[in-house]
């Protein structure tokens, strides 16, 4: 009994769902028929006042706008100008940290890898704070203003346009020219190291930053005077080279010889770490060099096989010369090479042609064997990783001769160019950089010795500075 009413029940149910289903398929066939109907003949209604929608014609000055308002840059400038912004990062840790961290003794090569990567971190953050806004803001031929983008204010994630390349976001560049200024002060560190006071480095390469960095990279590349005067420098030859080598010149002097030099031999104690460390920086300098056309165009592309070319001279250049003069040729030596090469391009990278580039390169990597012997032994000085006989002496010759190879009539590009005249503006534009720099680090010395002094002690020379300035050691005997 139960069952069969149950089964009544569900059969009731299944009907009643058969029906709201046909009826709910009458409903919208009905509607659907109706609308088209009314689509087709409307029922006759009263007039009533519509304002017409707005024509092509219309829209378009608001689309004009609106386009205009938003941020517009390419997107492979862009990835290349991230890209480049890593390479140059990768330039400094690990390639310069282990560069110098090879040349020094096996007692202070911790302190080394410190010195650089916190001093690189320092000037990071000081270029966000003033620096950025120092050189790259209206000010006068020396100086821009301190205040201006200071902290990046104005800027904003999605902002383009405040900055000297107005195809790029704006936080971008300034990452981009962020580690330009780290780089340059931390390659003084090679100059003084194995005896001097963590916390003088500390404050010497704040100062330094403030007051010869941020000057030179204004005057050169911010609009200031000696880019005002023509000064050709694509990628750093006075602003990073000359500047850091002779800066390391001076402090070599201020702090003295390391014990036992010119009596015992102070060899490089890993000399793998070296070779590693100037094969990374060849690879991150192509961040540096093609990068610095802040776009992925023919500027970046001739950049980039100069880059190649040079480098490879100067590897030759120097190879030879060692060759000749001391019967062996060594992987320091071709290491070194590289380096010297590097530097020698970097301001000529992006005006003159492959032919030029091989001849800087292989000009340098000449000169600079006689800066790290010959010219050292005559300045006796102390320069521990050659700062000035590589990057002082290499950007010298690479600046004099960006002034020869720029020429069109020699394969560079630029048109018109008078040989002599532009020689003459690249000899200025060094005397400048190294009186400029001369004077500002001698006097940022003085201040260091003032306040905290520069050496450390004889007993901790003698033990060595990982041990005595950061309680560890980096090989356990």
């Amino acid at each position: 009994m139960k069952t069969s009413l149950f089964t009544g029940w569900q059969a009731r149910f299944h009907a009643v769902c058969l029906l709201m289903l046909f009826s709910a398929l009458a409903v919208g066939a009905f509607s659907g028929t109706a609308h088209a109907q009314a689509q087709v003949s409307p029922a006759p209604s009263e007039a009533v006042a519509v304002e017409p929608l707005p024509g092509p014609e219309a829209a378009a000055p608001a689309a004009a706008a609106e386009a205009a308002a938003a941020p517009t840059f390419d997107h492979g400038d862009v990835a290349w100008m991230l890209t480049s912004t890593l390479l140059v990062l990768l330039m400094v840790v690990p390639g310069l940290a282990l560069f110098y961290g090879g040349l020094v003794r096996s007692k202070n090569v911790l302190s080394v890898l410190s010195q650089i990567l916190v001093v690189f971190s320092l000037v990071l953050i000081l270029w966000v704070a003033y620096g950025y806004s120092a050189v790259f803001s209206e000010g006068n031929a020396f100086f821009g203003s301190f205040t201006q983008f200071a902290f990046l204010k104005g800027f904003a994630p999605d902002s383009v346009g405040n900055t000297p390349i107005k195809g790029l976001p704006d936080y971008l560049f300034v990452a981009f020219q962020s580690t330009f200024a780290g780089i340059t002060t931390a390659l003084i560190v090679g100059a003084f190291a194995e005896r001097i006071k963590f916390k003088a480095v500390l404050l010497f390469s704040a100062l330094w930053f403030t007051l010869s960095y941020i000057p030179m990279a204004h005057i050169v590349w911010g609009g200031g005077y000696l880019g005002a005067m023509g000064a050709i420098d694509f990628a750093g030859g006075t602003v990073v080279h000359i500047n850091a080598g002779v800066a390391g010149l001076v402090a070599a002097y201020f702090v003295g010889k390391r014990i036992g030099y010119g009596q015992t031999a102070l060899k490089p104690h890993n000399v793998p770490f070296t070779y590693i460390g100037a094969m990374l920086l060849w690879v991150g300098w192509f961040g540096f060099n093609a990068g610095s056309a802040a776009a992925a165009d023919t500027v970046a592309s001739l950049a980039f096989i100069n880059t190649i070319l040079a480098t490879a001279a100067a590897v030759l250049g120097w190879t030879l010369v060692e060759a000749v003069s001391k019967g062996k040729l060594s992987a320091l030596g071709a290491a070194s090479g590289a380096v010297a090469g590097l530097v020698g391009i970097t301001p000529a990278c992006g005006t003159v042609g492959p032919l030029g580039a091989i001849v800087i390169g292989l000009v340098t990597g000449v000169v600079c064997v006689w800066g790290v012997t010959g010219l050292k032994r005559l300045l006796k000085v102390d320069d521990t990783a050659d700062v000035f006989g590589v990057h002082g002496v290499g950007g010298i010759v690479g600046a004099l001769l960006t002034g020869v190879f720029s020429a069109q009539s020699l394969g560079g590009t630029k048109a018109d160019l008078d040989i002599g005249h532009q020689v003459w503006v690249q000899l200025v534009s060094v005397g400048f950089t190294i009186a400029w720099c001369a004077v500002v680090t001698v006097a940022i010395l003085l201040v260091v010795r003032l306040v905290f002094g520069l050496r450390v002690t004889e007993e901790a020379e003698r033990t060595g500075l990982d041990v005595t300035s950061h309680g560890e050691s980096a090989y356990e005997v």
